[in-house]
């Protein structure tokens, strides 16, 4: 039977110990609806609660909640058990809350998440065993600071971490140990270095998205994708972070603190990119109208937070899609050139060549 994560926005007035009895009345009738709560948070600081139920479909949740007590969710999501274990540390009732009479929970579902991207700066240095070790060692040693810093990892490839946080100065220490690690690989492998760029962003799990935590892993990688900088932190980041540690923030070089408007920017640039992915006709003025700028604007604000024009932006945006599409094999050089919006396959072989040191088809047989 399927698993589903339901949100509930609840009154200032609303304690953990109601929260706790409106869990204990679901309980009370799950069976009904042939339903099975497993467990909840509850977050009393921004009063939302989270329920995680077995369930046949949302309409069972949503008439147990009705039968119980009255409180029908504001959104109901479906989760894989281990996914959500992987962000939240658990999928039943905590070990301390078992047994009790009530048995509240007193544990709020708000995380901070990182998302950690390695693009090797050219793709012709050829991967030699010792250079395969050095990187090997170098992800062992990414872990290590994560586990250090109890980071939960969710997911993993060769080149990418999403990582949730309990503690929001843990994962602030993490990337910035994360961040001299990187500086120390550069400087043992001169011809085969790293662009390692960590984004820091918070949540909750449920939004009106229908994934886990979209909107902070969506922020997170497109800080990463877009801002200059190493360590890109949002807004409500260093906030939190400054509440917890003296109303100070963690300094270092290559440390980006993104403000709420640049986060909207960021937001409504991306949106509308992605959405135009495969245009070849995709121009910077194109951009004014959804972004609310004039050319002017937009120009200024891309070149402080990004350190790139417009153009720039636009085709490094289509040659790291390439790259992505390539990875994949998601088709043959034409096929792909056109899909990341290049104008002709010829044109993308040059772009790519130029940013990565190899052409395209060369860079498709080496993933043979």
């Amino acid at each position: 039977m399927p698993i589903f994560m339901d949100r509930h926005d609840v009154s200032e007035n609303i304690t953990a110990e109601k929260i706790a009895e409106l869990h204990q009345e679901d309980l009370k009738v799950q069976r009904q609806f042939d339903c099975r709560g497993l467990t909840y948070w509850f977050d009393d600081k921004r009063k939302t609660a989270f329920c995680l139920i077995e369930a046949p479909d949302k309409n069972a949740i949503i008439d147990m909640h009705k039968k119980a007590h009255g409180d029908v969710p504001h959104s109901i999501i479906e989760v894989e058990a281990s996914i959500v274990e992987s962000f939240l540390g658990r999928i039943e009732d905590p070990k301390r809350a078992r047994d009790t009479g009530l048995n509240i929970i007193n544990d709020p579902a708000f995380r901070t998440i990182m998302v950690i991207s390695l693009n090797r700066l050219s793709l012709s240095v050829k991967e030699s065993s010792s250079y395969k070790t050095s990187i090997a060692k170098f992800t062992s040693d990414i872990r290590k600071i994560l586990k250090k810093f109890e980071g939960n990892i969710v997911k993993q490839t060769d080149y990418y971490y999403l990582v949730s946080f309990e503690s929001v100065t843990k994962a602030t220490h993490a990337a910035s140990d994360i961040q001299e690690l990187n500086k120390k690989f550069n400087k043992q492998n001169a011809k085969g270095k790293l662009n390692v760029k960590t984004g820091l962003s918070t949540g909750v799990p449920v939004t009106q998205k229908q994934m886990l935590f979209e909107d902070s892993i969506k922020l997170a990688e497109r800080m990463c994708d877009i801002v200059k900088g190493e360590v890109i932190v949002s807004h409500e980041v260093k906030e939190l972070y400054k509440s917890e540690n003296a109303n100070t923030f963690i300094k270092g070089k290559g440390i980006c603190i993104i403000s709420q408007a640049d986060e909207k920017f960021i937001t409504l640039l991306m949106d509308y990119t992605d959405a135009a992915r495969s245009d070849s006709d995709l121009k910077v003025d194109n951009f004014s109208k959804p972004l609310g700028c004039s050319k002017s604007q937009f120009y200024r604000k891309m070149i402080s937070l990004t350190g790139k024009s417009p153009n720039t932006f636009i085709q490094e945006y289509r040659l790291n899609d390439a790259l992505k599409l390539l990875s994949k094999k998601a088709g043959n050089v034409s096929e792909i050139a056109f899909q990341a919006g290049f104008s002709s396959p010829s044109y993308f072989s040059k772009c790519f060549k130029k940013k990565y040191g190899l052409l395209p088809v060369g860079y498709l047989n080496s993933l043979q």
